[in-house]
């Protein structure tokens, strides 16, 4: 995935082999560096990756 690439929670749920709920629950917590578009959770690529090697060193 492109660094700049925008992601969605199905994308998310993809990548992280979760389901799509869980997903929305991940994207909900406060440290997830969520974009929202109306009613659509977006993440850029680049900061989820950086997001998820955080809580991979916790």
């Amino acid at each position: 995935m492109n660094e700049t690439e925008i992601l969605t929670a199905k994308e998310i749920a993809n990548y992280l082999k979760i389901s799509l709920p869980t997903a929305h629950t991940l994207m909900d917590d406060p440290t997830f560096p969520l974009i929202r578009i109306g009613r659509c959770k977006r993440v850029i690529a680049g900061d989820f990756y950086s997001w998820l090697k955080q809580q991979a060193s916790r």
